[in-house]
């Protein structure tokens, strides 16, 4: 099968959100989760080491929050990286936010799943 899997780093400090962000990934037609980071900054390294496609990318992190990380892991573009923001904020607050540090689009978690995904993704690519 010769089908071009799109790689997913989740990033987020909380475990039980991580395993439901996988979830979501495994439910997605053609995504596949490839790493996971708990910090702004080990979400660098990750992006660095695995080269994913896609970065989910909550926004409260310990260290370097996940807009500030969007923005190192999008300046350094060692590839063509994407970065989808999650987090719990209303979509009116964050979405700015996320796009201004280079995000394709911000989902709530809330709102999170297999078709938010795969739209995200076909409307970010297109």
């Amino acid at each position: 099968m010769s089908e071009e899997w799109i790689r997913v780093l989740i990033v987020d400090d909380q475990a039980p959100f991580r395993a439901a962000a996988r979830d979501v990934v495994d439910l997605a037609d053609g995504f596949e989760v490839v790493g996971e980071a708990e910090t702004g900054e080990a979400s660098i390294e990750r992006v660095r080491d695995l080269k994913p496609d896609l970065v989910l990318m909550d926004v409260n992190l310990p260290g370097i929050d996940g807009l500030e990380a969007t923005r190192r892991i999008l300046s350094e573009n060692p590839h063509q990286v994407l970065v989808l923001v999650l987090s719990t904020y209303e979509a009116e607050e964050m979405t700015p936010r996320a796009l201004e540090a280079g995000a394709v689009a911000y989902i709530p978690k809330a709102q999170f799943g297999p078709d938010e995904l795969e739209d995200a993704w076909t409307e970010a690519s297109a």
